[in-house]
């Protein structure tokens, strides 16, 4: 599908690469790189500016607002089970479906669609005996399907490419989380806490099997995870599991970064990072990404409380929704940070319908006036 951009391309002297590294790194450049984390599925439909373009997905609207390019690079599954469970209609009960997910859960939605948020009911992992017949069938370190074809990659993402390319590092506890459901694991910790340590050192394992593949092979720019175990109240699982538990796998994976001149490394995590963070730092990740602003903090209070520490996100989308005099002031607040460098800023999560889309426009226009010139 050829898209007609509905801005142009921001310009500057530098690649995306060169930009993008310097930029985190807290070393001058010709611009801000620009990007965005992408929109609900209900944009889609609901914006004009997507409907009459024909723009349908969020690739395609990085295309259409001439965004830098960013990629990663992994296995599909990362450090995860294979094969998934089989996404299936198990029973019909009244007015519902009672599916199964990839992740083995069972999950109650309504048969004629009008809620697609799911109400879990049950995790195929209960006691350590599921456990180690699911290890045994889907987490098997020699399963041939766990060996990449980097060569392709290679070809793909050539060491001179212009675009920054990171190298996926999974989850330690957050998919964990979705296998066993927020519930299943806060028991578990308590219940079965070898069984719980044993899935981190699986998810460990499995992404130190893929990271042995990819990074004597290939030039990556950063690193990228995802656990997304925070909300508004904090985290999901203890401070003390996190640091006993979680960051000495981090320290494992930072070893191999290290050793191939990967010096960044972000993870994926909404809510309120603040009880976890110094672990986080400690155990190797330096980069928040994409930092919700709401029920954590803005940007800047990490940032000054942390050296070393950057952002990749922060600009709060509920600021975006309430006018263009707010998205200014909020916007004014992020200049010495971006300034400073380590730190990227768009929308905190993915944009929701309700900014209105020539909002969303001028929002773009103001960030490429504030910060498309050198720093």
């Amino acid at each position: 599908m050829n898209i007609t951009p509905i801005r142009p391309p921001w310009g500057g002297t530098m690649t995306g690469r060169e930009r993008f590294n310097r930029q985190m790194n807290f070393q001058s450049v010709d611009r801000s790189f620009n990007m965005e984390f992408g929109y609900w599925e209900e944009n889609f439909t609901e914006w004009d500016i997507f409907r009459d373009n024909g723009i349908r997905n969020n690739a395609e609207a990085d295309r259409f607002f001439s965004f830098d390019r960013i990629e990663g690079a992994g296995p599909s599954f990362g450090g995860w089970m294979h094969p998934s469970f089989e996404n299936r209609v198990v029973e019909r009960r009244g007015d519902y479906n009672i599916l199964m997910n990839g992740d083995g859960l069972l999950a109650e939605v309504p048969a004629d669609g009008h809620d697609t948020i799911p109400h879990y009911l049950k995790s195929s992992i209960v006691t350590p005996d599921d456990w180690k017949r699911c290890k045994e069938e889907r987490f098997r370190r020699d399963d041939p399907e766990r060996r990449i074809d980097v060569q392709a990659l290679r070809q793909r993402h050539p060491d001179d490419r212009d675009y920054p390319l990171g190298v996926n590092c999974g989850s330690m506890i957050g998919k964990i989380r979705d296998m066993l459901t927020f519930e299943g694991l806060a028991y578990a910790m308590f219940d079965y806490p070898e069984m719980v340590e044993d899935m981190v050192e699986t998810c460990c394992l499995l992404v130190e099997d893929a990271l042995d593949q990819l990074l004597p092979a290939i030039r990556f720019d950063y690193a990228s995870g995802w656990e997304d175990i925070c909300f508004k109240n904090g985290p999901i699982v203890s401070v003390d599991f996190f640091r006993d538990i979680v960051m000495p796998r981090y320290k494992r994976i930072r070893r191999k970064l290290d050793q191939h001149g990967v010096g960044l490394w972000y993870t994926d995590c909404d809510g309120d990072v603040r009880p976890i963070l110094p672990y986080l730092m400690e155990g190797g990740i330096n980069c928040l990404f994409p930092f919700e602003v709401m029920g954590c903090a803005h940007p800047g209070e990490l940032l000054d409380a942390h050296p070393g520490l950057r952002i990749m996100g922060g600009v709060d989308k509920i600021q975006l929704a309430a006018g263009r005099d707010a998205i200014r002031k909020y916007l004014d607040t992020l200049v010495p940070y971006v300034e400073r460098g380590g730190y990227i800023p768009f929308c905190d999560h993915r944009c929701p319908p309700n900014v209105p889309p020539a909002d969303y426009l001028f929002y773009l226009d103001l960030k490429r006036q504030m910060f498309g010139g050198g720093f």
